[in-house]
């Protein structure tokens, strides 16, 4: 099956299979028992007819299958709706998106650049004293809690004053050059991306060094070695190109959490992300903003699936298509 008619397949099974999260997403936030009005309701100040026009903007007078359909019908439109704060649903996603984006993608590449390049080391020079020391950094990074990791990166920096805190700009950035303002975005970067990578190093560096061990042990790379080829081609051109394969598909879920976000991290960090957004969308019920969110990390996540079909396909030719 050639790629243009793969990828319409799987865009054709993709269009029911949003659809099924769709609906499950909206059931599981109308069964939530959070009021998205309750902060106007508790406030004395607000009359009772104001409270009724905004429901009556939102559309939560109405039934909840009546809710859904009129969703479906905008999104299907391309609106996205308005969220209980009164803002666009879509300019919040996109003036968050960037944010959240520029720290996926950097966090990706440093996770990428150190743990592939550890995890082939580790496997060529198994049992040594760096595969050791290779493997007490990686428990770390599996064993120790994200926002523990954010809040002793913020300690350090709020003791030594090296870092910013919190946000992604310092309150002078447009009063610098060109210069000074990617210095400023740089130095507020490193924790959370720091903190993510560090989190991120554990699977990417284990998994290619498993995957490594495996093949070093396949008959054919014992074979290359029986022909007198150097250590180095038999890793780099036998070993590594399969060994390399299941780390594709590893990168296609990392796709798609560029956007997701991490929530968590976000908030600890007070950095102004998608996934922040989303978690204060779920816990004030902002029925429009959560949906979207949740679609947008659907698209991703069946994007990144697709995206590692694709490369798996060019970077080993044997594998079909179906």
């Amino acid at each position: 099956m050639s790629v243009p008619i793969y990828i319409l397949k799987r865009v054709g099974q993709a269009v029911p299979l949003l659809f099924i999260i769709s609906v499950l997403s909206f059931t599981m936030l109308k069964l939530a028992p959070i009021d998205p009005l309750a902060y106007l309701k508790a406030n004395p100040a607000i009359s009772r007819s104001a409270i009724k026009a905004e429901e009556e903007r939102l559309g939560l007078n109405k039934p909840p299958v009546v809710q859904y359909g009129i969703w479906l019908a905008n999104l299907v439109r391309g609106d996205l709706g308005v969220s209980t704060t009164g803002g666009s649903v879509f300019i919040l996603l996109m003036q968050r998106a960037g944010n959240t984006l520029l720290l996926g993608v950097l966090t990706v590449f440093f996770t990428w650049l150190i743990a592939v390049p550890a995890g082939i080391w580790a496997g060529v020079n198994r049992g040594t004293w760096i595969d050791k020391l290779f493997g007490i950094v990686t428990t770390l990074g599996m064993s120790m809690p994200t926002f523990l990791l954010a809040l002793l990166l913020l300690m350090l920096a709020l003791g030594t004053g090296a870092l910013p805190i919190g946000g992604l700009t310092s309150p002078d950035f447009f009063q610098r050059d060109a210069f000074g303002q990617m210095l400023d975005l740089a130095r507020h970067l490193v924790i959370p991306v720091t903190v993510l990578t560090f989190i991120g190093l554990a699977g990417v560096q284990r998994q290619m060094r498993a995957n490594l061990l495996d093949v070093l042990r396949a008959e054919y790379v014992r074979t290359a070695r029986a022909k007198g080829l150097p250590e180095r081609k038999v890793i780099v051109h036998h070993a590594l190109r399969n060994a390399i394969n299941p780390l594709i598909t590893l990168f296609g879920f990392e796709f798609a959490s560029l956007l997701s976000g991490a929530a968590l991290t976000e908030t600890v960090l007070a950095y102004p992300g998608l996934g922040r957004l989303t978690l204060e969308a779920v816990l004030t019920k902002d029925m429009n903003l959560v949906m979207a969110s949740i679609m947008l990390g659907s698209v991703m996540l069946i994007a990144g699936n697709l995206l590692a079909d694709i490369l798996l396909k060019f970077v080993d030719p044997r594998i079909a298509l179906e």
